[in-house]
């Protein structure tokens, strides 16, 4: 079959390699939508941390955004999973240790990352293996295009939760990427007052056709009190700002990851009794977020500028948009072409 292979930094090929075979509770998955995420884009040109503590290591087979059809089980697998179609999470813990029987799997020291760390190869391929315990059921409503976007809306869904904030409340997005306007999605589908903080005019033109009117750049954010606030850039002065602005005794979620370190003054956290939250994963926002797909509440296709083939995705790592892309900031890939 056909897989993309990180062979080096910003070396990419696509390559005929052997096609998964499903192992004791396994599936393999007949790929059929894949996005492209920014942590393929670091695997990519190598500014991944993981390459650097040697959780992954070249050569890797990424993707770990996907959904497809259930094509074969392995030992122990109920056959009533043929022909299902599902989407995964990422995050595999051993399943045994203290962390994974607490619910806490996605942060087990022993997780394989689909397609990020060692140990499973990822689904920007003709097919991927699977375990079965990842997999979640995708329910008519929920086509391909939205089944490969229900692991960054898990992320987002997880980020609005931990904002912890009442309808009618405001919430403020810092980030116009795929995660912010995921998470600006999932809140006003809440009935939060949503704004978000985007670097330009450029960028908030989208959340604009979006339908979120409230869209401001640095200058021209308001005085607004802010009762929560979702970290999602990978700016480093960002996290610090989102301690400035925040409402005293509220709440910021942290998902954005930037390049550099970001520094942030944990005397003004304390002086402002605010709480943190770190978002590391979709796991427990899967379940929801394809509840909020398959409703309806949330529609995030406009999110996808174009869907390419794998002979492209080398091209698209390296920053280029494809041809006739729409605006939004995410790239999907269909293996079958």
């Amino acid at each position: 079959m056909r897989a993309l292979v990180l062979i080096g930094p910003r070396r990419a090929e696509v390559r005929e390699v052997a096609a998964p075979v499903a192992g004791a509770g396994q599936v393999v998955v007949d790929v059929e939508r894949v996005g492209i995420c920014g942590t393929d884009v670091e695997l990519f040109t190598g500014e991944m941390s993981y390459l650097h503590t040697g959780a992954s290591s070249y050569p890797l087979r990424p993707g770990h955004e996907w959904s497809g059809v259930v094509g074969a089980v392995g030992p122990g697998v109920d056959a009533a999973w043929l022909g299902r179609r599902v989407t995964g999470d990422t995050m595999i813990g051993c399943g045994r240790c203290r962390r994974c029987r607490d619910g806490r799997h996605h942060v087990c020291a022993d997780r394989h990352e689909l397609g990020i760390r060692d140990g499973l190869a990822g689904a920007l391929a003709e097919q991927v293996a699977v375990p079965v315990t990842a997999l979640h059921v995708l329910p008519d409503g929920v086509d391909a295009t939205l089944g490969a976007l229900v692991e960054p809306g898990g992320n987002a869904l997880r980020s609005v939760r931990a904002a912890d904030l009442a309808p009618g409340e405001r919430l403020l997005v810092l980030g116009t990427g795929t995660i912010g306007l995921l998470v600006a999605m999932f809140g006003r589908a809440r009935d939060l007052d949503v704004h978000l903080m985007g670097r330009d005019e450029r960028q908030l033109r989208l959340a604009g056709k979006l339908g979120f009117e409230n869209a401001w750049t640095r200058h021209t954010l308001p005085p607004l009190p802010w009762d929560g606030i979702v970290d999602a850039s990978t700016a480093p002065a960002l996290p610090a700002l989102a301690v400035e602005l925040v409402e005293p005794g509220r709440r910021i979620v942290y998902i954005g990851l930037s390049g550099s370190p970001s520094t942030v003054d944990s005397r003004e956290i304390v002086f402002k009794d605010v709480t943190t939250v770190g978002i590391l994963g979709a796991s427990a926002g899967l379940a929801g977020t394809i509840d909020a797909y398959a409703s309806g509440a949330v529609d995030p296709r406009p999110l996808v500028a174009a869907t390419v083939g794998l002979a492209d995705v080398a091209e698209v790592l390296a920053g280029r948009r494809p041809d006739g892309a729409g605006p939004g900031p995410k790239v999907h890939v269909d293996p079958r072409r």
